[in-house]
């Protein structure tokens, strides 16, 4: 049963009821989403700080595992997953290798190439922070049944295809 009113519902009655002549149903929508994306960063922070990683951390190393063993892949590469500039990522891939997470070595089919592995450390600390992640993020939709969460995502997929 769902509850009769949330924080979302109560600002909608407040805006309509201040500014009767605006359509506030993106409202209804997009202020949940946000109100919820907020819950999401805080169980992500707590799961990659478990694992002594930042959120960036995460970003870098969570793509070289998902390329599956030997856990390596170009700095190109791992812009296209993580979305930010090649001055970024330089800077990233400096301070994980500092850390002993990730290791740099040139192409061997292009001396001017490199790949970026990560070391056992590195494997051990993302496995360790993407299993802290999902229970979490199970925790969050708990409250949904797994045919609601299986039409959420496909809602969700229909709404982002445009931005990706």
């Amino acid at each position: 049963m769902m509850p009769a009113h949330d924080e979302v519902d109560r600002i909608v009655d407040a805006w309509l009821r201040e500014r009767p002549d605006l359509d506030f149903a993106p409202l209804q929508v997009l202020s949940r989403v946000g109100r919820l994306s907020k819950h999401l960063d805080r169980a992500r922070r707590t799961a990659f700080s478990r694992s002594e990683l930042d959120s960036w951390e995460f970003d870098v190393l969570s793509a070289l595992r998902r390329a599956g063993s030997p856990y390596e892949l170009s700095p190109k590469a791992l812009l296209q997953q993580t979305l930010v500039s090649s001055g970024t990522m330089t800077n990233r891939i400096d301070r994980l290798v500092e850390r002993g997470l990730v290791t740099r070595r040139t192409d061997p089919n292009d001396g001017r190439g490199i790949f970026v592995g990560m070391t056992p450390g590195g494997l051990s600390r993302v496995d360790a922070a993407i299993t802290r992640l999902v229970d979490a993020e199970a925790e969050l939709l708990a409250t949904l049944s797994a045919n609601d969460q299986d039409r959420l995502a496909g809602l969700l997929r229909k709404l982002s295809l445009d931005f990706d």
